[in-house]
């Protein structure tokens, strides 16, 4: 049993344990260009919260990592075959009814830790906030924590060489070989101010992509998908440590 994972612990264990931070890891179900599985999200939402919740924990941090939720918001994919899309007024729900259960039982840290793109739970933690007066409630973007052109070569967001040498790296088996893949080459808004990111529209996917991956995968190796695995999950560890030593009344400093 690995104490910092709920979907390990037992009963025994958990009547005497109480946890400082729950961290819930959230991911999506899609197609991954042509070589990468549906669950590539999911599969680093688990690898992800589990190391970084080993590290927290063999350093003192007192954090249970939560069971990864595997739907995540697909609603620019709806013509994409078995994208499974769930709209973030269902997160609202989910979030609030997670809420419930750690605000009662006296867990008054939480930590979304998002491995999707698509998903954005800035709005609804803000709504919940004032419902959860007393916790503490955070989002963080796992990709997003490390400056990606110091392990990789290609740009990209979806399916790129990043996502595909941590699945080469964490389920080799998983992975086809990279001739099959496609090369990732995306379309760029029309909208100059979309183009420039100051301006917001969802994609349409089938639009922007023919291959439904956004970035070449080609340079991928699983020898930078380790390098990369092991320096994220130490960034993504010392920020659960943060959240479990730091008081709520010294937030800011």
């Amino acid at each position: 049993m690995r104490p910092y994972l709920l979907k390990e612990c037992t009963w025994k264990y958990l009547k005497t344990h109480r946890y400082e931070l729950a961290v819930l890891p959230w991911g999506a179900t899609e197609a991954h260009n042509y070589h990468m599985p549906y669950g590539t999200d999911i599969f680093e939402a688990d690898a992800i919260g589990a190391e970084a919740g080993r590290k927290a924990w063999e350093k003192g941090g007192n954090v249970v990592v939560l069971p990864s939720i595997p739907f995540g918001v697909n609603t620019g994919q709806a013509d994409i075959y078995l994208d499974i899309n769930m709209n973030p007024s269902t997160q609202m729900a989910i979030i609030r009814d997670i809420l419930e259960v750690l605000n009662r039982q006296g867990v008054k840290k939480f930590l979304i830790l998002n491995s999707h793109g698509g998903n954005d739970f800035k709005t609804a933690l803000r709504e919940l906030g004032l419902q959860f007066p007393d916790m503490l409630l955070f989002t963080c973007n796992w990709f997003q924590a490390l400056d990606k052109t110091k392990y990789f070569e290609e740009e990209g967001d979806h399916a790129d060489e990043m996502e595909t040498a941590l699945i080469q790296y964490l389920h080799p088996e998983l992975v086809l070989p990279l001739e099959e893949a496609g090369d990732g080459k995306d379309k760029k808004s029309s909208i100059q101010g979309v183009r420039e990111r100051w301006a917001w529209a969802e994609r349409k996917w089938s639009q922007v992509t023919q291959d439904t991956g956004v970035g070449n995968p080609k340079k991928a190796t699983p020898e930078k998908g380790k390098r990369y695995f092991e320096d994220v999950t130490d960034k993504v560890a010392q920020l659960f440590l943060d959240i479990c030593q730091v008081k709520p009344d010294e937030l800011y400093r």
